[in-house]
């Protein structure tokens, strides 16, 4: 199915190198590649890191404020020997500061995720670029990824950021709803909804970044065909998921578990989320879509030098005048032919006049004189001197030293012989 709906990508991809399709799969190539190069993954994912530093700052801000807030108010204190408490009612403050504090930390957040997709864009491409080039990195290389990918990746960041910020308010309305009293029915069934909803979103903006770093195609295509290559493959995208983000998993464990999420995610946890998820994604792409052939000859043909070029068209052709040797000399390759295909050639119609027939003459002719000034033009084109040239070696090679200088009839066997 998503094969036969993806082909706007096809021939449109983002990137400086060519991508080929690995016929076994990826995985043992991904470990190889992780193995290989763990000191250029750990420089990836400390420009990354820095990246994600503000959107750090803001949570532990917040659960710094949050703290302060619960040591200086006095939501269950007593004052004086006959335990009066401190306010007529303070039900639901607590859930309201909460709400408060969450409202201001995670609507900074969202900001603070524009600078972070930075790092998102200049990581997936440089994971991206590493797998597909078996350890090609540069620092350079790293920030060209942001400067193609970022617009591709800002939004699906935002995006998801925007759902997990009305995640966390929804699911405070409803601790606040309950705290004073209210129903609770409808505020956790919203809560559990938006939590799935966030998860969805989740899900699906992974697949934008991975459409948006690998494509060069508009929001349009990148939303519908994330949308189809989601739906093709949902089952192996959650256990990916699930595998890609671990350092994530064992972070909300707490504790120890903690202390050594923080520790990956320092050294090398960003590059392995997205390391694994680029190189699944790519596995689904070489499943559903074909490298465009032509566009990755002219970016190795873009890399070459003039003198190289030169090189590799005289080898060319002298490789197609070689082919040509071994079925005989023929005037049809000896020399240059005009491309009919571009011409219009002159045709009488199903009913005629002299005067037509005048006018395809004088349109023959003309084609004719055309085609003459195409052979002086090309006549000495490498191709047509050395496909002549060995033709007349090879029948001065073949005449006899006798008296009747006979020539051998020459053949595709002794032209090659």
């Amino acid at each position: 199915m998503a094969e036969s709906r993806v082909k706007a990508l096809e021939g449109n991809e983002i990137g400086d190198y060519a991508r080929t399709v690995l016929p076994k799969g990826r995985w043992g190539d991904t470990w190889t590649v992780f193995k290989s190069n763990f000191s250029k993954i750990i420089i990836n994912n400390l420009f990354t890191l820095l990246f994600f530093v503000p959107l750090a700052v803001i949570v532990y801000l917040r659960e710094l404020y949050v703290s302060s807030i619960s040591n200086t108010y006095p939501f269950s204190s007593n004052i004086g020997p006959v335990g009066l408490p401190a306010t007529p009612n303070v039900s639901g403050l607590a859930e309201s500061l909460h709400m408060s504090a969450d409202m201001m930390f995670y609507s900074l957040a969202i900001a603070a995720s524009l600078i972070a997709a930075i790092g998102v864009a200049g990581a997936c491409y440089s994971m991206k670029k590493l797998m597909n080039t078996h350890g090609e990195f540069t620092i350079k290389g790293y920030f060209q990824g942001v400067k193609k990918c970022y617009l591709n990746v800002v939004f699906p960041v935002a995006l998801f950021m925007i759902v997990f910020f009305a995640t966390v308010m929804v699911s405070d309305w409803k601790d606040l709803t309950i705290a004073t009293g209210g129903s609770s029915a409808w505020p956790i069934a919203a809560t559990v909804l938006m939590i799935i909803f966030c998860v969805l979103i989740g899900i699906l903006c992974m697949w934008f970044i991975a459409v948006g770093v690998s494509y060069k195609v508009g929001p349009w295509q990148t939303v519908k065909n994330s949308c189809i290559l989601l739906i093709g493959s949902v089952i192996q995208t959650i256990f990916i998921l699930g595998l890609a983000f671990i350092p994530v998993w064992l972070l909300l464990l707490g504790g120890l578990w903690q202390v050594i999420a923080l520790l990956l995610l320092v050294v090398f946890g960003f590059s392995y989320v997205f390391l694994v998820w680029m190189s699944f994604t790519q596995w689904v792409f070489d499943m559903y879509i074909t490298p465009n052939l032509e566009a990755q000859k002219e970016r190795e043909r873009a890399k070459k030098t003039e003198k190289e070029l030169a090189q590799e068209k005289e080898e060319e052709e002298k490789a197609i005048a070689r082919e040509i040797l071994a079925a005989g000399k023929s005037e049809l390759v000896g020399r240059p032919i005009l491309p009919i295909e571009d011409e219009n050639v002159p045709a009488l119609r199903k009913s005629f006049s002299r005067s037509d027939i005048a006018g395809v003459a004088e349109g023959r002719e003309a084609l004719e004189g055309r085609i003459t000034a195409y052979e002086d033009a090309h006549k000495n084109d490498q191709r047509y001197v050395e496909y002549n040239k060995m033709f007349a070696d090879r029948e001065k090679a073949l005449q006899d030293d006798g008296k009747k200088k006979k020539k051998k009839k020459i053949s595709a066997d002794n032209l090659l012989g």
